[in-house]
């Protein structure tokens, strides 16, 4: 007796924008429920291998069958089939991989996703009125049927079935004039063939239709293999074109987008594989998250093994997608013993070495296309050469890139070694929250008199990758909102020292009014029209400060703090006289400058009323004595 179930909202919802909105890729639904019965066949097979209960089948095969009387569309596989509870699990709600994503674009009305966006078997119901599916998995007894108009439930009850696999039969909506569909065309065999042609070519197993062919003027029924078999990775790349590489790409791995680039290598000799490999244009949305997972799908002599393998991608390069099928692995092999098998090794290290190239390739040949691509993946790069104590640091310096005060176009840092004058040292950088942010910061008036060029550092990670770095090809880094000795000349030197000497007891008459909130008060030789700002000593910088109380059990470590005074401003003129005129009032004046410098500098102060109030209050004393 059948049992009547309701769908989950979420799938009622999907359903429902499904049937009742109105699609430019409805043929779509063919490859979606092919690629379904290649899959079921794939893990008929795998688990064939490790578990004694599945048998393999004599032959593998998908079946399409057209029936213009009835107007059903039948499509069998002898995969691993569907167990009652699986029915329900699989059928009963929404596909869990990018289901909310494809339900935001859904509503949208955003219909070019269609065909683009792997809707799995809901997509049968974008042209069949009633959905049948009779299946059986070695894991069970007996069959099911389950049957659904797409509405609110569906049904299922049990029923013998000799073999293992899964039958699914779409009956057909009737052609609408109204919406300009003819959902007859596709019980025509000849659109059933272009379809297959077009979207599941690469299959490896057979696609089969009955079909009835004239020889000798008599009609004949002969069964007609509809696909090529060869994946589309065994192709030799002179067939392979860019539509059919991005139609692949996206069918396999959800994408709405075609790729940015796509790597296709094929090693023979002492180590034999064939790798396709994508770089997506956008990172998905949990890319920079724990939740997203890395890996690489593998295949061996073309069948399946694991979907996601860590061990051939290394988590700079995460960002790659794509398959490895090696004839040099074996199929029995356990998930376990392949974690350290010696040629998995390997071909991760060969594809290492082909990732980095490519990637310099597209830097020198498509500069537009790679900045791109960094601005979508830049991040990883410095991450990974954080990563590990900079072990990787000389494959990756060479790919990250930069803005600087002088161009808004991102460099290299071979091209900033380039550009520098010889008298230049250092290769110098300043860190801020944007690029209009870091050029207004008081550190960056010594380099405009210069004419020196600074990396601009943007990116949370910078600080880290610098710290790992701290050189590049004998040049090292410098931070403008450190030591300042190397921007000045001796003469400026000796005048500094000078004026130190000449105003030792107010330096450090502000120092004792700060107390430990500074490690010390300087006169600077950097500052041209600001009149202070805060820089830090050797150790944590100023930046990486802030970024350490941002993050989770937030750190106490803290930068040396060291403020500095122009000098030759004003405001340092009007503190001289203050506390010639009268010491006790430096404290007030002290606390106001050092707010301000961290004000400045991004910091929040602790106490923003009582900074208001000391304004307020030396405003009014100052309006006195005016």
């Amino acid at each position: 007796m059948a049992k009547t179930k309701q769908f989950k909202t979420e799938s009622k919802k999907l359903l429902n924008l499904m049937i009742n909105s109105i699609y430019t890729h409805k043929e779509i639904f063919l490859r979606e429920l092919i690629s379904n019965a290649s899959d079921a066949i794939d893990r008929r097979h795998y688990l064939s291998l490790t578990d004694e209960k599945v048998e393999t089948a004599s032959n593998y095969e998908i079946r399409i069958d057209t029936d213009k009387d009835t107007r059903v569309i039948t499509i069998t596989d002898n995969g691993i089939g569907l167990t009652e509870s699986e029915l329900v699990k699989n059928l009963g709600t929404i596909a869990e991989s990018g289901s909310q994503a494809f339900l935001e674009k859904l509503e949208k009305k955003d219909v070019d996703i269609i065909g683009q966006f792997g809707v799995g078997f809901y997509s049968a119901f974008m042209v069949a009125s009633k959905v049948e599916i009779i299946t059986r998995s070695p894991y069970s007894t007996e069959g099911y049927r389950w049957v659904s108009k797409g509405e609110s439930t569906y049904q299922i009850e049990a029923l013998d079935k000799a073999t293992i696999g899964t039958t699914i039969k779409l009956y057909l909506r009737e052609d609408s004039k109204d919406e300009d569909e003819t959902y007859s065309d596709y019980l025509d065999p000849q659109t059933i063939k272009t379809l297959v042609k077009k979207y599941s070519d690469y299959v490896r197993y057979p696609i089969k239709m009955t079909v009835t062919k004239k020889e000798d003027d008599e009609e004949k029924t002969v069964d007609e293999t509809l696909n090529s078999m060869t994946p589309i990775w065994k192709k030799p790349k002179s067939e392979l074109k860019d539509e059919a590489l991005n139609t692949f790409y996206k069918r396999q791995y959800n994408d709405f987008e075609d790729p940015l680039k796509v790597i296709h290598t094929n090693v023979e000799g002492m180590l034999t594989y064939t790798a396709l490999l994508f770089i997506p244009s956008s990172p998905p949305q949990d890319f920079y998250t724990d939740q997203f997972e890395k890996g690489l799908q593998l295949y061996s002599k073309s069948v399946f093994i694991m979907d996601k393998n860590k061990e051939l991608i290394p988590d700079y390069f995460r960002f790659v997608r794509g398959l490895v099928d090696s004839a040099d692995l074996s199929l029995n092999i356990s998930r376990e013993m392949l974690q350290h098998d010696r040629q998995l090794k390997k071909i991760a290290a060969h594809l290492e070495k082909k990732i980095k190239s490519e990637l310099e390739k597209m830097l020198s040949r498509d500069r537009d296309t790679y900045i791109k691509f960094y601005k979508a993946y830049g991040k990883n790069l410095k991450y990974g050469i954080y990563d590990n104590f900079g072990m990787k640091k000389e494959l990756l310096q060479d790919l990250i890139m930069f803005t600087t005060n002088k161009t808004d176009e991102y460099i290299t840092l071979k091209e900033y070694i380039e550009r520098k004058s010889d008298e230049q040292k250092a290769i110098y950088y300043a860190t801020g929250t944007s690029r209009s942010q870091i050029l207004n910061q008081p550190q960056m008036d010594a380099v405009k008199e210069k004419d020196y060029e600074v990396l601009l550092f943007t990116d949370d990670i910078d600080e880290f990758m610098v710290q790992v770095l701290q050189t590049y090809e004998d040049t090292p880094f410098k931070s403008l909102k450190q030591s300042e000795s190397d921007l000045l000349d001796e003469t400026k030197k000796e005048a500094l020292k000078t004026q130190e000497k000449d105003h030792k007891k107010l330096l450090k008459a502000i120092k004792k009014a700060l107390g430990d909130k500074v490690k010390d008060v300087k006169l600077s030789g950097r500052l041209k029209e600001s009149p202070v700002c805060l820089v830090s000593g050797e150790g944590v910088s100023l930046e990486m400060e802030k970024i350490l109380k941002q993050m989770p059990n937030a750190s106490d470590i803290k930068a040396d703090k060291i403020l500095e005074i122009n000098p030759n401003h004003e405001l340092f003129t009007a503190l001289s006289t203050i506390h010639e005129a009268n010491p006790k009032k430096i404290d007030d004046y002290a606390t106001l400058l050092y707010r301000q410098a961290l004000l400045i500098e991004g910091y929040e102060i602790d106490d923003p009323i009582a900074f208001s109030n000391q304004m307020v209050k030396l405003m009014v004393e100052a309006s006195k004595h005016s």
